[in-house]
């Protein structure tokens, strides 16, 4: 796998981590998705791989008006830096620009802690997840798998809150 294609899977992990981060009205107050988390490489699993060497991603904002930054190093040693304002909760894909091979996403807010992601390229389905804030909130996990460029994945991402 080239650099490339981890960057776009680093990539992939943050925009659904930003999906989640826009919860319904209603939610806002109590998002417990809402702060700094760091990715947990020791808990996390990437298939096939390899992982990032580090990843911190800082959700702020509430509502419609969510922002998420990520930054952090790639399996190759680059500097990632990706920022993801006005995602949409409300299960209709939405057009993601910045992200090679995937034009848009959808979210489906499950309950305050669990959302379901979908991403799209050429009006299909390409990936399907679902990410879980802990009900103490110190951990989020996100689950995803389908197919990118061609290749299977089925990724766990475990993040910590700092």
């Amino acid at each position: 796998m080239n650099g490339r294609t981890r960057c776009m899977l680093t990539g992939m992990t943050v925009l659904g981590l930003a999906i989640t981060a826009l919860p319904q009205a209603s939610l806002a107050q109590s998002d417990p998705l809402a702060g700094l988390w760091q990715l947990n490489l020791t808990k996390s699993k990437y298939s096939p791989g390899p992982a990032p060497k580090s990843l911190t991603l800082y959700v702020q904002g509430q509502g419609q008006d969510r922002k998420a930054t990520a930054v952090g190093i790639d399996a190759a040693g680059n500097a990632i830096s990706i920022v993801f304002m006005e995602v949409i909760d409300d299960g209709k894909p939405h057009p993601v620009s910045g992200l090679a091979g995937v034009e848009a996403s959808a979210s489906t807010r499950v309950d305050a802690y669990t959302t379901n992601v979908s991403y799209f390229y050429g009006g299909q389905i390409i990936q399907t997840g679902t990410i879980v804030t802990s009900q103490d909130g110190k951990t989020l996990t996100f689950t995803i798998a389908g197919a990118r460029a061609g290749q299977q994945m089925n990724n766990t991402l475990v993040y910590d809150r700092q």
